[in-house]
């Protein structure tokens, strides 16, 4: 089986690639990035072979490259997406939505029976009012001032016209909650506190003995109030995405653990309990202003795609695809915080706490 992973060298991506290379079915397994690993990057990087392509690129080399790296494939992944340049809304949508268009193009221009997508929860129109989790039926208008929202709300969108037009396509898109894992650590920092902001938690951070006992990472763990999250590890994503290729399984499929955390669960975890909860107007405030002044990377965009998305329903993933996460959402997170307190090289430049262009 030929398996094509696009945007394959991310945090998902690497997830994705792990699950892949260690299955049996998967005989040939394709990686395509704007920019490729380095030889010797190792495990599991040097089980597939590489197609560099840029999805914004000149549209003649994108298709070329994309038609290179999916002939005779069994199944596309498409993994590839963009959350910076935040300030730069034209770059996000030709990367996300465009991006999106060519390797859906790219797929049935080939003949490729079988296309995964992850989507994510940020598709969903605000939860109701009892906070109740939601399953795949929920409506899909996302969350208007969060690019990142509407740009997923578009690529399904491009999804609902794929399956319509071509129902000999196999269509899955999975919804998952927040996707963590270590060697994801230095990419969050960047893509979401920026160089200052993941220097100053460092500073006031110091990573920890588990997630269970030890010393507290942090002194006080300011937090929203009465926000609330839900986290997956990444690998438990991978899992999911493993055995939708292998089965071919389509439709839409949350993905998370059981686990609602709250501001004093997360204190819990990193601050010796210590909370301290903050207004969300205030919150909301002093980020809409940081934003706009270019002092951090993301906008209240994605304060109120965290404080209206609904909690997430996993049943049908876990009846049809058999899945169940093997990660608490708790030990997903103090992995994350650890990583990034510690920002330990990455082994490619989309895991990177530094990376440019």
């Amino acid at each position: 089986m030929r398996v094509v992973v696009v945007g394959a060298t991310g945090n998902i991506g690497t997830a994705v690639l792990r699950a892949l290379a260690a299955e049996p079915v998967v005989s040939e397994l394709v990686g395509v990035a704007r920019r490729v690993p380095a030889p010797g990057a190792g495990h599991p990087y040097d089980r597939a072979s590489w197609v560099p392509v840029d999805l914004t690129g000149p549209p003649g080399r994108v298709r070329a490259g994309l038609d290179e790296a999916l002939g005779g494939a069994h199944a596309v992944v498409h993994l590839a997406w963009a959350v910076q340049p935040s300030h730069d809304r034209h770059r996000l949508e030709q990367v996300n939505v465009g991006g999106a268009r060519a390797v859906v193009d790219a797929v049935l221009r080939n003949h490729v029976p079988h296309l995964v997508v992850l989507s994510s929860s940020g598709v969903y129109s605000p939860g109701p009012a009892d906070d109740h989790a939601v399953d795949e039926d929920w409506d899909r208008d996302g969350i208007a001032s969060s690019s990142y929202s509407v740009d997923k709300v578009a690529t399904e969108r491009l999804l609902d016209d794929v399956e319509e037009h071509h129902p000999h396509l196999a269509v899955t898109r999975f919804r998952p909650a927040l996707m963590f894992q270590a060697d994801a650590g230095p990419e969050v920092g960047r893509l979401f506190l920026g160089a200052a902001g993941a220097r100053a938690v460092r500073l006031l951070g110091r990573p920890g003995a588990g997630p269970h006992g030890g010393r507290p990472r942090f002194p006080l763990l300011p937090f929203p109030a009465g926000f609330r999250l839900q986290a997956l590890h990444a690998d438990d994503a991978a899992a999911a995405v493993r055995t939708a290729v292998v089965g071919r399984h389509p439709g839409p499929f949350n993905l998370t653990t059981d686990e609602v955390l709250t501001g004093q669960d997360l204190a819990d975890l990193l601050a010796g309990g210590r909370l301290a909860p903050v207004p969300p107007r205030l919150v909301r405030t002093g980020l809409a202003l940081a934003w706009r002044a270019r002092a951090v990377p993301v906008g209240e965009g994605w304060f109120d795609m965290a404080a209206r998305a609904p909690l997430l329903d996993a049943a049908r993933a876990r009846r049809v695809l058999r899945w169940t996460p093997q990660h608490t959402a708790r030990a997903v997170l103090v992995e994350v915080v650890d990583a990034l307190l510690r920002d330990r090289p990455a082994a490619t430049p989309a895991l990177s706490s530094r990376e440019r262009g």
